[in-house]
């Protein structure tokens, strides 16, 4: 069999960072294959990649949840035909849904599913579940593990309000909130692996109480426990009124909590359809439906200044559209390579490596493309 794990996550949210941490320190010694899929028509990542030595397939030819069910099975099934890998590596597009993508490898024989991973910026993580429920929602739910990132740039209170939100839609997952340059790869993959969440800890503590409980009573021993103590010294009829009695005003609170569950329930229902009408969502979309992007190449060569000052203006949502994420490899002076990455009110501008050319990504939604190519004077 060979082991699968995917990373999910929005665009922007850091899966390619943290894919390249587990490949230099995680994956030891293990024979490693990358796929890939970017929305739009350039892949970009597959660049970013190329300095760790991992065989890249990428798939631009739509998101990959629009098109599981005929290139992507096949793809798979090649990638372990011809390179016969330890594990796979997937990294869907970030617009896409982790359930499809998880089914998609289930259907392929030969493979398991390791790991589901999926990587949430801890700063938008409001917004975005405001915003685009439908995937930022499906994302989590079907994620064994989740790992908040940039949390070490944050107000504990945001952070909180991060968790908070993502465990009132998957309660049962482990979710990773330290800063990822404080942990190993090996404790991250490790954590994806074997997750341990707080239930689980709760759990173990309770069947080792149980254990020792157990242990006492087979060897004759006294016990100090209340239920032990109780039984050795009550009254069977008062106990049982009491019990009685207690239950009773038990029914009648569950009762209350109900009924203000239920007027709980219908106020959030309001405010759902409210955001589903001011943002003219409905359910079952297709990423290519609620998502636009625009990809292109360019021998231009720019300076860091022009990149910066060209991402911080994609924050004007009425000139642009509102603009999720950009990201690209561009040429710029004295030789030197520029690798940006943008999402909104953040800006990473940088030097590395050279490409065969230049090319830059920006997706969104509703995207002037237009104005996009004037930006960066293409």
């Amino acid at each position: 069999m060979t082991k699968v794990d995917i990373f999910s996550g929005f665009l922007g949210a850091g899966k390619t960072t943290l894919i390249k941490k587990l490949i230099a320190d995680g994956y030891n010694g293990q024979k490693i294959v990358l796929i890939e899929n970017e929305f739009g028509q350039i892949g970009i990542d597959g660049g970013f990649l190329k300095e760790s030595g991992i065989e890249i397939t990428e798939m631009n030819s739509g998101c990959i949840c629009c098109s599981l069910v005929g290139d992507f099975g096949t793809a798979l099934q090649d990638v372990i035909d011809q390179f016969h890998p330890d594990r796979i590596v997937i990294e869907p597009s970030g617009v896409g849904k982790l359930s499809d993508v998880v089914a998609a490898v289930k259907r392929v024989e030969g493979t398991e599913v390791c790991g589901t991973v999926t990587v949430i910026d801890a700063s938008k993580c409001r917004i975005y579940l405001k915003n685009f429920k439908e995937f930022y929602e499906n994302q989590i739910k079907y994620a064994g593990t989740i790992i908040l990132s940039r949390t070490g740039n944050i107000a504990q209170d945001k952070l909180d309000q991060a968790v908070a939100l993502i465990k009132e839609v998957n309660d049962h997952s482990q979710i990773i909130t330290t800063p990822w340059d404080d942990l190993s790869g090996v404790q991250i993959l490790k954590a994806i692996e074997e997750p341990l969440t707080a239930a689980d800890m709760a759990a173990a503590l309770l069947e080792a109480e149980e254990h020792e409980h157990h242990h006492h009573h087979e060897h004759g021993e006294d016990c100090e426990c209340e239920e032990c103590k109780g039984h050795h010294h009550h009254d069977d009829d008062d106990d049982d009124d009491d019990e009685h009695e207690h239950h009773h005003h038990e029914h009648e609170e569950h009762e209350h909590h109900h009924d203000h569950d239920h007027d709980e329930h219908e106020h959030h229902h309001h405010d759902h359809e409210h955001d589903h009408d001011e943002h003219e969502h409905h359910h079952h979309h297709h990423a290519d439906e609620v998502f636009d992007s625009i990809g292109f190449e360019t021998s231009r060569s720019f300076t860091e200044d022009q990149i910066m000052n060209a991402l911080k203006s994609l924050d004007d949502s009425e000139k642009y559209g509102q603009i999720l994420r950009a990201k690209g490899i561009v040429a710029g002076e004295g030789g030197k390579w520029i690798h940006f990455d943008y999402v909104p009110g953040e800006e990473d501008v940088r030097t590395g490596p050279a490409d065969v050319t230049g090319k830059l990504c920006v997706i969104g939604a509703g995207v002037n493309k237009e104005a996009i190519k004037e930006l960066f004077g293409i």
